[in-house]
């Protein structure tokens, strides 16, 4: 493996596994008070869209660091929601 190769998976490790320590607090705490919404929906959605344009390119570096980064996102997105929902329909009773 060249060099560049080594960054780019380096670099894909690293920003792929920066979402797990915050889905193990967010699953453990069920805490998501200082969490946007939003920041995550935008997210999870470009995260989608480049597993989509990875699949589509056949290029399985990228599908593989987004396939797991969209698992970690989209649970703590899931939580957010979730938790926002029920705020949500406590507010309303």
């Amino acid at each position: 493996m060249d060099i560049i190769s080594a960054l780019g998976y380096t670099a894909a490790f690293l920003t792929t596994f920066s979402f797990l320590p915050q889905a193990i607090q967010v699953i453990k705490t069920k805490n998501t008070d200082a969490l946007s919404l939003t920041m995550y929906s935008m997210f999870t959605v470009g995260v989608a869209i480049w597993l989509a344009y990875g699949l589509l390119k056949a290029d399985y570096a990228i599908v593989a660091a987004n396939f797991v980064t969209l698992l970690f996102a989209f649970t703590i997105w899931f939580m957010k929601a979730k938790d926002k929902l029920k705020r949500s329909s406590i507010r309303d009773e």
